[in-house]
């Protein structure tokens, strides 16, 4: 349409919510679908924190806030900070918005001029190279490796730093493929940073608490202090906290930064929700057990299902560290039939053919890494199971 900007052409809608989307409308329809394709929880948001949200609305907390977060949302974020990861903040280094992607939006808006580039390392999240696009950024998607765990190495990273690189996009444990940087691997990033100090970097900290086999998390201003003051350390309560419509995200960061991304916030949402952010204080400040709890229940997961998918005909799948996502190659099925005669020519075509065999998921190169495709294993064991069998019975069905 004549009237639509060219910036509302330059990026897509997101391909993880177009799947959820797509599964349920079709659910609403009648199919019957298993719908894997929506990074969400499928635990209830605590109730203590429910409970502090209910108090919050009865006391009257129900008007706009400060732009960027209350005061006792900023304290409880500067003490989480403080007590899990080690980093000093004061309230003029926080930033809180609606939900960690806003956050993300907010940082890339208030610093990218048209061409500055961003380095992204693949597979990653969906939205990053959509998002410095709307910024009229340039997303330069650099492709990891399976044989480095799908992790970004200095090399590869030295590799793509110009004269325009403004930001490096770090997502650990990563969505989607649960690859999770060490402290040793952050340090091996440093020399090449110091080198290029026009370059910040943006550490998406989302699955902190979703971490596997009694690995320790590490972050990177923590672990190079000394580069702290160009590193906007993201995070939130959606998945640690089962907390995804609250719609909460927090980043500790340089306060010019934080100073300009609530310049940024004023003219497009303004404060986030106040019963919202009297919720996360509660979940920040609250007992943090059930939170392991639930973190050894996706383990458990994990462990079963692996071996499941890993034994599919056509498909590999290595076990993430982190987060709740598989990410399996699906190379074995790419020029294969369906019994309907068509060609299974890339993951895309892998995933719309499950998809007619009963299986929501979303495809590789949504998160430019092919052939492989997400499945998120954030839902019941019943569930898994079943979503598995219709897999395996897909594969083989191929020829």
């Amino acid at each position: 349409m004549p009237f639509l900007s060219s910036r509302a052409g330059r990026i897509k809608a997101s391909p993880s919510n177009m799947a959820a989307q797509r599964a349920r409308e079709l659910q609403a329809a009648g199919r019957d679908i298993v719908n894997l394709g929506q990074g969400e929880p499928d635990f209830p948001t605590p109730g203590h924190i429910i409970e502090a949200a209910f108090k919050a609305a009865r006391e009257g907390q129900t008007r706009y806030t400060t732009v960027d977060g209350t005061a006792e949302l900023k304290e409880a974020v500067i003490q989480k900070f403080s007590r899990e990861n080690g980093l000093a903040f004061k309230s003029t280094n926080i930033s809180v918005g609606s939900g960690g992607k806003q956050v993300i939006f907010n940082a890339l808006m208030a610093t990218l001029d048209p061409g500055d580039e961003v380095i992204i390392p693949a597979p990653y999240w969906v939205s990053y190279p959509d998002m410095v696009l709307f910024a009229e950024g340039k997303p330069v998607c650099v492709a990891t490796k399976p044989q480095n765990g799908l992790k970004l190495t200095a090399e590869d990273l030295e590799a793509h730093i110009t004269p325009r690189t403004k930001w490096l996009m770090l997502n650990s444990p990563s969505n989607p493929s649960g690859a999770t940087y060490s402290a040793e691997e952050l340090k091996a990033l440093v020399p090449v940073l110091e080198q290029h100090p026009q370059v910040w970097v943006l550490v998406d900290d989302m699955y902190e608490h979703i971490l596997f086999d009694g690995r320790k998390f590490a972050t990177l201003a923590a672990v190079a202090p000394h580069l702290a003051d160009r590193i906007l350390t993201v995070n939130g309560v959606s998945k640690a906290y089962a907390m995804t419509g609250w719609r909460i995200g927090y980043a500790g960061g340089p306060a010019e930064l934080v100073k300009a991304m609530a310049k940024m916030q004023s003219q497009s949402t303004s404060s986030p929700s106040s019963v919202g952010q009297a919720a996360a204080v509660a979940a920040l400040n609250g007992p943090q057990e059930i939170v392991r709890e639930r973190c050894a229940q996706f383990q458990a997961r994990r462990d079963r299902f692996v071996p499941v998918l890993d034994s599919i005909p056509g498909l590999g799948c290595a076990s993430p560290h982190g987060a709740f996502y598989f990410f399996p190659s699906c190379a074995g099925v790419i020029g294969k039939r369906t019994p309907q005669g068509k060609v299974i020519s890339n993951d895309e075509a892998f995933a719309l053919y499950l998809l007619d065999c009963g299986v929501s998921l979303v495809h590789g190169a949504a998160y430019g890494t092919s052939p492989y495709f997400r499945v998120s294993f954030a839902t019941s064991v019943e569930l898994l199971e079943e979503a598995c069998r219709r897999i395996r019975d897909a594969c083989s069905a191929l020829t």
